[in-house]
């Protein structure tokens, strides 16, 4: 029994004397999950300050610098890797649902009259409302290009590329 509450005394006083290195690999640990999470650069620049941080803390800097230096190595990576990481990182965006239907071909149903306020396509097998980008009227049987959507409206032009 002596043994355990000699144990146990031992780790509570080394914890209490080294509390600033249990909390920078605290946050080292934090840091890491939430940016393996994300994948976002959203706390990646921590692991490093805080490494350097529990760095001065075996050195027994004083907390006070070592907060000081997490700060301010914090931001200088914030800064700069956004501008670095930022750039190869970029994910362009990827239309989904309706705007996907922009640069595809359609068949026009209907007859499409503008000032009549007229007109259908067919495109992906679905059935829009449609309206020519040029006020143009197009004749049912058209083979025509989405450049745009106004609400539930397909805007259309007439493919050059097709014969018909």
């Amino acid at each position: 029994m002596r043994r355990k509450e000699v144990f146990m005394d031992t780790i509570l006083t080394w914890a209490s004397e080294h509390i600033d290195t249990l909390v920078w690999l605290t946050v080292i640990i934090v840091a890491t999950v939430i940016e393996a999470q994300t994948l976002a650069l959203v706390s990646i620049w921590f692991i490093p300050s805080a490494a350097v941080s529990l760095i001065l803390s075996f050195c027994r800097v004083n907390i006070g610098i070592q907060i000081a230096v997490f700060a301010v190595l914090s931001f200088i990576l914030l800064i700069f890797s956004r501008k670095i990481f930022g750039k190869t990182l970029r994910i362009k965006p990827v239309a989904t649902n309706a705007d996907s239907l922009i640069g595809e071909r359609a068949v026009v149903t209907e007859d499409i009259n503008n000032i009549e306020g007229r007109g259908t396509a067919k495109v992906r097998g679905l059935e829009w409302s449609a309206r020519s980008a040029d006020g143009e009227n197009i004749e049912a049987g058209t083979v025509v290009l989405v450049i745009g959507i106004e609400g539930v409206k397909l805007i259309c032009k007439k493919d050059k590329s097709d014969k018909n």
